[in-house]
């Protein structure tokens, strides 16, 4: 196993809560992580049908199986437990008894929100990070096969051609989970809109275009969105709005929670077809936004990142909040620092004065420079 960031969190929240849930999208790791930080218990996985059934017809006499805790995946399948649960972990003080899993976040949540509040210890696994990848010696040689790849373990531990593993995910993963959260009937169309946001990553989330594009109401691109973000498949990045006297943009960004499966589903087949790609740039920013999302997550912090952009059209792609302090970081898949680059931090360090931290551009290049105005990264010591 791949030694995971959030493993220290894990057994720190199993030392501070009754309760630790583990949530992520399918194949991130979550079972995986469960098992190792926490060998010492039973597991049982709600995926099994004949396991499910028992937990839905006699909760209680399911949980008796487990007088010291078990590891319980995709919990969210059966909701009759999480109440008779709560009397369980609650007839004890000791902490970290029960290890949830699930890869459905709101339905998850609502559960523990009914029943479990003030108990559980949340961990938001995303696939690899490329610092754990890094790590285990996987990332790739080239910018262009790492955004290929993506970070979905199935692809490294097997390993399966990125392609039709992704294939292969959306075919089965996705569909029914966005079945088991809201019944959509038309796949067709729901693929095309999914095929839509990928295209779009990095740019305003534009709904009505979107269901233009694709056919279907704004309403619906909205609900559809909704079931995506509770999959973990996408998210919206919201905009900062301190605004040093601009009006600013009030509409969030897209972007994947994993680059390879958005680099799939624009139809990018290999790192040659990525080289050259028009949405190349749009998708290393979406792999450099989601790295910073994965060390506070793996931290056990809430996420801290926006966007910041003026009706004027001066743009920051990424703004760190750390406090009173705005950290503008810019993300170029250049592999040549352009003077240019400096050109939108030093007009946004003059608006932001005594607000501004210190700036950061991350590119895709190799040399790492120090130079007055930011700290300029290259994206492999980015990964370290």
């Amino acid at each position: 196993m791949v030694p995971r960031d959030a493993e220290p969190l894990a057994r720190i929240l199993a030392r501070e809560f009754k309760v630790v849930a583990v949530v992520g999208p399918r194949q991130s790791g979550k079972t995986t992580l469960a098992k190792a930080v926490f060998a010492a218990k039973p597991y049982a996985s709600l995926e099994d049908p004949d396991l499910l059934r028992f937990a839905q017809e006699d909760p209680r006499r399911f949980l008796d199986q487990f007088p010291e805790g078990a590891v319980i995946d995709e919990a969210q399948r059966c909701p009759e437990l999480f109440s008779y649960l709560q009397g369980v972990v609650d007839r004890h003080h000791a902490p970290g008894q029960f290890v949830l899993t699930g890869s459905q976040h709101f339905g998850l949540l609502q559960r523990i929100t009914q029943s479990l509040a003030g108990r559980v210890g949340f961990i938001n696994l995303l696939p690899f990070s490329a610092r754990e990848l890094y790590s285990a010696d996987w990332l790739a040689d080239s910018l262009d096969e790492a955004l290929l790849r993506g970070g979905y373990p199935p692809i490294f531990d097997m390993p399966a051609a990125p392609e039709r593993w992704y294939n292969a995910y959306l075919s089965t993963y996705v569909e029914r989970d966005v079945r088991q959260l809201r019944n959509i009937q038309d796949l067709p169309t729901f693929h095309l809109v999914l095929r839509l946001c990928a295209a779009a990553v990095g740019q305003l989330a534009d709904l009505t275009r979107i269901g233009n594009d694709a056919g279907v109401d704004q309403k619906t691109v909205r609900a559809w969105l909704n079931v995506l973000e509770a999959s973990f498949i996408l998210f919206r990045l919201q905009p900062h709005q301190r605004n040093f006297r601009k009006r600013l943009v009030k509409t969030p960004k897209l972007y994947f929670y994993d680059v390879g499966l958005a680099a799939r589903l624009i139809g990018i087949e290999s790192a040659a077809q990525m080289r050259t790609h028009p949405l190349r740039g749009a998708l290393f920013e979406n792999w450099v936004i989601t790295e910073f999302l994965k060390r506070r997550w793996n931290e056990g912090k809430q996420s801290n990142l926006f966007f910041w952009r003026s009706h004027a059209g001066l743009e920051i792609d990424l703004v760190l909040e750390q406090g009173q302090l705005l950290a503008p970081v810019e993300i170029k898949s250049g592999a040549t620092v352009a003077p240019g680059w400096l050109r939108a931090l030093r007009r946004w360090r003059e608006l932001a004065g005594d607000a501004a931290g210190r700036p950061v551009i991350v590119y895709g290049g190799d040399q790492a420079q120090q130079r007055t105005d930011a700290d300029i990264v290259p994206w492999r010591q980015f990964s370290q």
